[in-house]
This record gives C-alpha cells, sequence and structure tokens, in this order.
C-alpha cells in the first residue's frame, strides 16, 4: 500500500491521486488500505515516514571521508543513486515541499538531525578554507534545488531535450558536480 501510494502521490501528485485509484492498482478495495490507514492523510504520513527513512539511511550509510569536496560529492552521488533507484522517492519529496505543512514540516523532521549535521561540517569545512565561504543553509537549498531539481522537474527536462534514462541521469549528476564544485571551490589566492 505504502509504495502504491508513494508512487501515486510522486508521479501524479497527492491531490489527483485518491484512495480509489491506489486501491484499483493493488486489486484491493479502498475499505482495505482504510483499514491500515483511517484517512488519505494518514497513509501520506505512512509514506513521508517511509520515503523519509529511505532517504535518511542512504545520506547515513554513504561513506563520508577525506575532504570536504569528495564528502560533497559522495551525497550528490548518493542523491543521484537514489534517483535511478527510487525515482519516487525524490519524486515525493519535491511534492510534499510543494504542499507544505504538515507533510513538508514532518519530512523534514526526519532529515533536520542530517541537516544539521551537513551545516555545522560546511560551516567547520568553510572555515578551515576547504570550501568557499557562503552561508551554509543557503547552500544547502541551492543544492537541493540542484540536484533534485535536475532528476525530478520531468517536464522541464523534456523541454530542454532532455530524456530519463540511466546514461542521461550519470550526465545530469556530472553537471551537477561540475556546477556545484565551481560554486564551492575557494578562489586561487
Amino acid at each position: 500500500m505504502l509504495d502504491a501510494a508513494l508512487t501515486g502521490f510522486a508521479r501524479r501528485g497527492y491531490e489527483v491521486t485518491s484512495l480509489d485509484s491506489i486501491a484499483g492498482e493493488l486489486g484491493i478495495t479502498k475499505q482495505s488500505i482504510l483499514y491500515y490507514f483511517p484517512s488519505k492523510e494518514t497513509l501520506l504520513e505512512g509514506v513521508v515516514d517511509d520515503a523519509a527513512a529511505d532517504v535518511y539511511r542512504a545520506l547515513s550509510e554513504a561513506d563520508l571521508q577525506g575532504a570536504a569536496w569528495e564528502r560533497v560529492r559522495v551525497v550528490v552521488r548518493t542523491v543521484f543513486s537514489i534517483a535511478g533507484s527510487r525515482p519516487e522517492v525524490l519524486g515525493l519529496l519535491r511534492e510534499v515541499a510543494r504542499l507544505g505543512p504538515p507533510a513538508a514540516t514532518r519530512f523534514s523532521g526526519h532529515l533536520s538531525p542530517l541537516i544539521d549535521k551537513a551545516t555545522s561540517y560546511l560551516d567547520a569545512a568553510m572555515a578551515r578554507g576547504e570550501l568557499r565561504r557562503q552561508d551554509a543553509r543557503l547552500l544547502l537549498l541551492a543544492a537541493y534545488s540542484t540536484v533534485v531539481g535536475m532528476v525530478t522537474e520531468v517536464e522541464v527536462l523534456r523541454t530542454l531535450g532532455l530524456d530519463s534514462t540511466a546514461r542521461s541521469l550519470v550526465r545530469q549528476r556530472q553537471a551537477a558536480l561540475s556546477f556545484l564544485h565551481a560554486a564551492l571551490t575557494p578562489a586561487a589566492p
């Protein structure tokens, strides 16, 4: 049920995806869903919790060793890996950001320990001169917008003549890394 709802919410949007359509895809009745999730809102909460756990786990398990740029590279590669294996997770992230509270607050609540850790690390790396000095939280927002936008904005990709194949995803990842590297690398003295 969670996977079917995740796919529906991520691809078609929360408002458009009905419990009836999810039930139909699963070959069950709407009442079967309501047995486990008393409302569409509680189903969304379950989907958000599940997807946030996947993102948290992937980022927590990433091998963040080495210099600051290498760590940034690993995080970007991890997010693109999620996009390749479970694009609906990032699609849901985009959708809950659009929905706003309470879904967005719930998702960000799950990830806030990682966000706080990343902010502290980036501030320290900037203080050491490993990364160009800027507001760490705004940097995270810019990196999020760049990376997630590149893998979830299907219509924008089509308009630009880009497809959403595995090969294209690799090219997009490389472009995102090049962009972030140029933005983060300190200017030569």
